[in-house]
């Protein structure tokens, strides 16, 4: 499976440290000028830079290049991943949406296990709110994608 996401920081970042210290493959699309909320995307990255700095772009070309989404949020979804969740019926994706305002951590990695399980998506796009909006959401996404990501092997 290949993980790809925008690399925002938070959700998106942490789901590329993941797939990576899992040694998955990963990608993704990116704003040109490798654009996120910190400065310029590290290039350790394998990502696609887009041909305009629209963040919006980038969110439905992953998306559309993702075979499922996961959307990992805490509290309702705002902005950008709100915007995820409404791209993914446009396109009418599989998508696992977790709040983790009412999930715990075992029943997350769970959930998330039972949806690849039953979709098998070769690429899962991987979305969620930027760290600077929900401090500690990089930690606890990275933390449950490495678990789930070793229940994979």
């Amino acid at each position: 499976m290949k993980i790809i996401s925008g690399a925002q920081t938070g959700v998106d970042r942490a789901a590329l440290d993941a797939a990576m210290e899992a040694s998955l493959p990963h990608g993704g699309f990116i704003p040109k000028g490798r654009l996120a909320e910190d400065g310029r995307i590290s290039p350790n990255y394998r990502l696609t830079e887009t041909a305009e700095s629209d963040y919006a772009l980038r969110t439905e070309l992953n998306v559309m290049a993702g075979k499922a989404t996961l959307i990992i949020h805490h509290g309702s979804m705002s902005g950008g991943t709100k915007y995820t969740a409404w791209l993914v019926r446009k396109h009418k994706k599989p998508a696992c949406l977790i709040n983790l305002e009412k999930t715990g951590f075992q029943e997350a990695v769970r959930e998330i296990i039972a949806f690849l399980t039953r979709i098998k998506p070769a690429v899962l796009n991987v979305a969620g709110p930027r760290e600077s909006t929900c401090p500690g959401i990089y930690e606890q996404t990275k933390a449950i994608l490495l678990q789930v990501f070793a229940k994979d092997d």
